[in-house]
This record gives structure tokens, C-alpha cells and sequence, in this order.
């Protein structure tokens, strides 16, 4: 089982400290919102998709640790971003969280940092939540609604 000190380490540190992203796009950008039920973390986003492509993006976390430096991820790297690609790079996480997986790689492998947490399956709903937040506002685009659909995530 990993320590406390696995996850909780400068690197992990250093990226939650640097969200990028922050605020809100406004206008025509679709939003998307997840809560985590156990510890109270929420995560906020607003994205533009333009063909395929997420082609603006902007962000408000209200989490833990764990789900700053998801975030902080995520925001570095989503803008340009194929929403197919995006979707793999989330089934990547949850794979490498609930089933050992490899997790992401190429240009989202710092994600691979957060492996530690799979031992501890109290904090993965925190550390996903950019994530659902990001796929409920993919599906909003995809539906044509404009709300911000909020879910309660438990996992």
C-alpha cells in the first residue's frame, strides 16, 4: 500500500498550486459541475467545443489536494484537445485508479503521479472531478442543452 507521503509529495504540491485556467469563459461555453458527497470537493468548468476540438476552457475548483493537481492537469493540457482523446485520457484515470492501470500517457502522463491514490479509494471520487465535470459538459454540448448539470459523485 502506498504512504501518505506517495501522495501527498513536492510534485503534487507544486501542481495544485499552479491551477491554470481559473474564472469563467461566459457567453456560449457550456458547463458542467461535479460534487464529491464524502469530502465536500467541487469542480466547475465552462469549454468551448469547436468541431472535435475543446478549443477554450476555463475552470473553478473548490477541492482537495488531490483534485488540484487533476485539475491542474487537465488545464494545462485540455485546450486543442480532441473530445475523443479527452475521453480515453479520463478512461485512462479511472482505469488506473480502480483497475491498476497504466494510466495516461504523452502529454497527460503527469496524471501517473495521482497512482498512489489507487490504494486509497476514499480520495478517487476527489481526484476524478474534473474529470466528470469536463464529460457532464461534453454531453451538454453533445445534447445542445446549455445547463450546468451538477452529479454527485461517489466513487
Amino acid at each position: 500500500m502506498a504512504e501518505l507521503d506517495d501522495i501527498y509529495n513536492t510534485k503534487i504540491l507544486e501542481l495544485a498550486a499552479a491551477i491554470p485556467r481559473t474564472g469563467r469563459l461566459g457567453g456560449s461555453a457550456v458547463s458542467g459541475e461535479a460534487h464529491s458527497k464524502l469530502c465536500g470537493s467541487t469542480v466547475s468548468v465552462e469549454l468551448i467545443v469547436e468541431g472535435d476540438c475543446i478549443a477554450s476552457f476555463a475552470q473553478n475548483v473548490k477541492a482537495c489536494l488531490l483534485g488540484q493537481a487533476s485539475a491542474s492537469v487537465v488545464g494545462r493540457e485540455i485546450v486543442g484537445t480532441e473530445v475523443a482523446e479527452f475521453r480515453q485520457v479520463a478512461d485512462d484515470m479511472r482505469r488506473m485508479l480502480k483497475e491498476n492501470g497504466a494510466g495516461p500517457g504523452g502529454r497527460w502522463v503527469d496524471l501517473r503521479l495521482l497512482q498512489p491514490v489507487r490504494d486509497y479509494r476514499h480520495r478517487h471520487a476527489s481526484t476524478l472531478l474534473i474529470f466528470d465535470a469536463v464529460e457532464r459538459a461534453l454531453r451538454a454540448v453533445e445534447d445542445g442543452t446549455h445547463q450546468t448539470p451538477v452529479v454527485q459523485s461517489a466513487s
